[in-house]
């Protein structure tokens, strides 16, 4: 990310989102509110003068996921780039009680700005690789196994923050009530995926994650481990050496998914069917781990309806085929990479990201766009400009010229489909070599050869 910033040719805009696309491969306009930080930006040093004397402290639900706190001005994480923070403008006394300033009294620079607002940018770019990521599943969805309820719940993500050495407990396996490391430990898999009432897709990274947090739960408390998992699914290099280690280590693996996890006698009671014993299992736990699984964005239907693509029953965005071009989608200059395909680990998303980045490089070294021969177009004779064609086209490929009153199509965009020609009802719209007229002729010349063909099977009969 550094090296990113540093780049000469690489504009990084963080605090940033995209709210309107228009345009086609080459000759995209984006765009872009840049939210106000509140900090000036060619003034700020990142010294961190301004997070060590703000007096407010809230729990930071992003990044430490509820288990820590940070300032009213913050950096997301350490390593943020560009290391400049902003104000959380929700929660400063500034902006809440109209008092404090106590950041703008400490900056050296003086780059405190409270009268800073949203700027708008419009940028003109060739191609566009979304890579928007993931969100957990929220394990609160299931009631069953009570998290929210019974404290001693964990996600996955709140351990691997406890974990990091920089995160609220310094890298020590606490239980909430902080009474100390635990005993034993359950680690149940597919919270979330593989589940017909919430995701019925493996989540693909859920195994081995467990499978980790497993390993460094056990050597840091020493704790006896269980995992409940359905299949166990290491594929991968070394992965599968990897789940033999933890059977080694001791780790205790439970072929089954628990139906309830109860509060009994200070403990959790974890039950659970073990298909491979052919029995039911009553685990008492002082910890229980979710691995939740992984779900599209809560609003990857809004972005890809602005940026002109579409998304799978499941959520994710559609690829154009999900075997020889996983990168690219029906649109034009649009490319994906990364969980915003679908469930995938590190490795995956690296190699998605670099073949994205590859396929943009070969069409800037082109130069040149090759779009479909047989494309739409529109007689304007007979256009009447109702627009139920804009409606249809699933690429976006047509608009609406206001000056002439009638429907143009952007030939780089458009297909071939032919959806918009089934809809137009007064047949103003045709694909180039496919006209009706050619179509017509070409079944009345297959009728006719269908006729000689069986008028000359006739004679040969009779004439046997």
């Amino acid at each position: 990310m550094m090296d990113a910033g540093r780049h000469p040719n690489i504009t990084l805009l963080t605090y940033s989102e995209v709210e309107e696309v228009s345009g086609y491969v080459g000759n995209f306009t984006v765009r872009i509110r840049k939210r106000a930080r509140s900090v000036k930006e060619d003034l700020c040093t990142g010294c961190g003068t301004c997070e060590e004397k703000c007096p407010k402290k809230v729990t930071d639900e992003v990044f430490e996921v509820g288990l820590g706190k940070r300032k009213a001005i913050y950096r997301p994480f350490a390593q943020a780039i560009p290391n400049i923070p902003a104000i959380d403008r929700e929660s400063c006394l500034f902006f809440t009680k109209g008092r404090c300033k106590l950041c703008e009294k400490v900056c050296p620079t003086g780059a405190i700005d409270y009268t800073q607002e949203d700027e708008n940018l419009e940028v003109q770019v060739g191609n566009i690789i979304l890579a928007t990521g993931y969100d957990v599943f929220d394990a609160r969805r299931i009631s069953a196994y009570g998290y929210g309820r019974y404290p001693n719940v964990f996600t996955s993500l709140e351990v691997e923050r406890m974990l990091s050495g920089a995160g609220p407990t310094s890298g020590r396996i606490l239980l909430r009530d902080g009474e100390g490391e635990p005993k034993s430990v359950a680690i149940i898999h597919c919270v979330g995926s593989r589940d017909e009432n919430y995701h019925p897709y493996c989540s693909k990274v859920c195994c081995m994650y467990s499978l980790k947090l497993a390993h460094l739960v056990h050597g840091k408390t020493g704790a006896r481990v269980y995992q409940c998992y359905i299949d166990m699914r290491s594929g991968g290099k070394a992965y599968e050496e990897f789940y033999k280690r933890l059977q080694e280590e001791g780790v205790v693996f439970i072929n089954g998914r628990p139906s309830e996890i109860l509060a009994e006698d200070g403990k959790l009671a974890v039950y659970v069917e073990d298909r491979a014993l052919g029995r039911q299992m009553r685990l008492l736990v002082d910890m229980v781990i979710l691995s939740v699984g992984l779900e599209p964005r809560h609003d990857a239907h809004e972005v890809a309806r602005m940026f002109g693509i579409s998304t799978d029953a499941d959520g994710w965005f559609k690829e154009k085929h999900p075997k020889l071009d996983p990168v690219a989608t029906m649109t034009e200059g649009v490319f994906i990479a990364g969980c915003a395909q679908g469930p995938k680990d590190i490795p995956d998303s690296v190699a998605q990201g670099a073949a994205a980045a590859a396929r943009v490089l070969t069409i800037i070294q082109q130069g040149e766009v090759e779009v479909e021969a047989a494309t739409a177009v529109v007689d304007e004779m007979m256009c009447v400009g109702c627009g139920l064609c804009i409606q249809t086209c699933p690429y976006t490929a047509i608009e609406y010229l206001e000056e002439r009153k009638v429907a143009h199509v952007v030939e780089v965009l458009c297909k071939g489909c032919g959806t918009c020609a089934g809809a137009c009802p007064s047949k103003a719209i045709a694909l180039r070599h496919f006209t009706d007229r050619q179509l017509i002729s070409e079944m009345m010349g297959a009728i006719y050869a269908m006729r000689t063909e069986l008028r000359n099977t006739q004679y040969a009969t009779r004439g046997a």
